[in-house]
């Protein structure tokens, strides 16, 4: 084992040889490696050498000027895990308390007077001073640990953040980048609201790893892809027995991301019974498991989702107002990627160069008629049929990809200055006229495929259309959609 380094700043002879014979009670585990007399030597010596020395002893009032608290405070700028413990003869005014809490506030480890009793040849009572200096250097350890730890910490999340930057120089995106920065460090809930596609999660993302819970879970829920009568335990959990089938403890999302930040995706769908246990939450920080009497306190950061409009819901009954004002604290709205077509070529260029890299294949040049083509197309499945086309189109054999191939790959849907009503224009040929039935079933099969291309879920589109899901499960099979 090594030796445990300790730099003693002390102006008095007596008392360096007090405290040499104190320390050498142990001399086969504490070593004085230097000494000096006063302020600005020390600073020198640590400055030189941050990682000599594992723990400093100082007389609190020593010649020279820097003294005391202000050399206190100069030694942990220099080496913030360095640990101090002060030795002072309290002639000062102050009253021990006073005095030994202002150093603890100032980043001091502990202190001792000179002279406590009738012992004058060593240092304070030796047994307390050693133990003393032992617990300084497991603190000084224990802080190293947790600064590298954060450290690594930090550079994963670093590799995160690179991975979930928001691509975009429109003045849409600045704002919304600006409102991230702005709103990630408050710890107070968020209501995210975007069009299916435009990075709802991406922005909940960015909020947790810019905020002070950075180094806690992330959990995300899609609150519509799962049962309702599942959902209550994905999200509480439950106990041992707590219904059939349930052999063990099963922690729930909200148990999992405690310290951290929950995100809620689709929040719209959660059922209403749902919802008033989530309000319990966020009022009371207390989640209800499913078998277990007692509450479990929680602290978690809620960012919710929708791509509805929840003041609808609301009024329609489908969601409760009083969780709705408890989400809704800060709402941050994300703009589909036709009112932001500035940044349509700088995000194509990101996924092409992404996908061509992670794929090994050549990144294809576009002709200006294609780069005009995708300008004026609609992108109803914003960023997320963008990403979806850039990575189809690498697989196009052509170095060049011409507007044919870029009208191809978005299945010929809302080109150039057309809208959503030209889905059905090539029905309305003169010389291919058809039967009504036909029609009605081509029609259909198009306006339902539109519909799911543009939703999240099947159950999604449903509500779209006004339909049961099993109703529009039905429809889909008997139109041949897959």
């Amino acid at each position: 084992m090594e030796k445990i380094k300790i730099l003693l700043i002390e102006d008095e002879e007596f008392d360096v040889q007090r405290v040499l014979k104190t320390v050498n009670l142990q001399s086969e585990q504490l070593e004085i490696a230097e000494i000096v007399s006063d302020g600005k030597s020390a600073l020198e010596l640590i400055e030189a050498e941050p990682n000599r020395f594992d723990v400093v002893i100082m007389d609190f009032q020593i010649a020279g000027g820097l003294m005391g608290e202000e050399l206190i405070s100069e030694i942990k700028k220099i080496s913030p895990c360095m640990q101090i413990i002060v030795i002072t003869k309290l002639t000062l005014n102050d009253n021990r308390f006073e005095f030994a809490n202002r150093l603890l506030k100032i980043g001091a480890f502990w202190y001792c007077t000179k002279y406590p009793t009738h012992i004058m040849e060593y240092i304070y009572q030796p047994t307390d001073f050693l133990i003393s200096i032992h617990n300084a250097y497991q603190k000084k350890m224990l802080e190293l640990g947790k600064f590298e730890y954060d450290k690594k910490m930090s550079s994963n999340i670093g590799i995160i953040m690179e991975s979930k930057k928001i691509i975009g120089s429109s003045e849409q995106i600045k704002l919304l980048n600006s409102m991230i920065m702005k709103y990630a460090s408050r710890d107070v809930n968020v209501l995210i609201y975007g069009e299916s596609g435009t990075g709802k999660e991406l922005v909940a993302y960015n909020l947790h790893y810019n905020s002070p819970r950075k180094f806690e879970n992330f959990v995300r829920i899609n609150c519509g892809s799962i049962p309702h009568d599942l959902i209550e335990s994905e999200l509480f959990g439950y106990e041992k027995f707590a219904f059939t089938g349930a052999n063990k403890d099963k922690k729930g999302l909200f148990e999992i991301a405690d310290n951290g930040t929950v995100f809620l995706d689709e929040i719209a769908d959660l059922p209403l019974n749902t919802q008033s246990k989530l309000l319990r939450v966020l009022q009371d920080g207390e989640i209800e498991k499913i078998g277990r009497s007692e509450t479990i306190k929680v602290n978690v950061r809620v960012i919710a989702a929708s791509n509805k409009n929840l003041e609808d819901e609301v009024r329609a009954k489908r969601f409760r107002e009083d969780l709705y004002y408890r989400l809704n604290i800060i709402p941050i709205i994300i703009p589909p990627l036709r009112e932001r077509k500035d940044d349509i070529k700088e995000l194509l260029n990101f996924f092409i160069l992404k996908y061509s890299d992670s794929l090994r294949l050549d990144k294809p040049i576009f002709s200006d008629e294609a780069v005009e083509e995708i300008m004026n197309y609609g992108w109803p499945g914003n960023v997320r049929e963008l990403k979806s086309f850039a990575q189809r189109i690498l697989f196009i054999d052509s170095n060049t990809i011409g507007a044919d191939v870029v009208r191809i790959s978005l299945n010929n849907l809302h080109l150039s200055h057309k809208n959503e009503d030209a889905i059905l224009d090539h029905l309305f040929d003169v010389e291919k006229i058809l039967y009504l039935r036909e029609f009605e079933k081509t029609a259909r099969s198009k306006y339902i495929q539109f519909v799911r291309e543009n939703s999240s879920s099947d159950k999604q589109a449903a509500e779209k259309l006004g339909i049961a899901q099993p109703n529009f499960s039905r429809l889909c099979k008997e139109l041949n959609l897959k």
